[in-house]
């Protein structure tokens, strides 16, 4: 597939961008090296190849969901200002 100057005219003109000469005729060249590098990896073979959706392995980085024993109230409550039994008391707000 080639890409010729009228068509990166057009296209600039739908994207509403002002392109000058040189500018259209290096788009040019670089629209049709990206596309004959398209072409190129069409030719490949990947039937054997599994689809991914990343090139490199990834792992879950968070550790295991394990259920460990909480800290008991007298514990967790030892620096508290002040408490009702095993809640915190707090200024009432409304």
């Amino acid at each position: 597939m080639k890409i010729n100057r009228a068509e990166v005219e057009h296209i600039a003109r739908l994207a509403r961008l002002k392109v000058s000469d040189a500018d259209i005729e290096k788009l040019t060249s670089q629209l049709n090296s990206i596309l004959m590098y398209m072409d190129k990896l069409s030719e490949l073979d990947l039937s054997e190849l599994e689809p991914m959706a990343h090139t490199q392995s990834m792992s879950n980085v968070f550790r295991e969901d394990v259920v460990k024993p909480s800290l008991d109230p007298e514990h967790s409550l030892a620096n508290a200002p002040e408490r009702n039994e095993t809640f915190f008391l707090v200024p009432r707000i409304i």
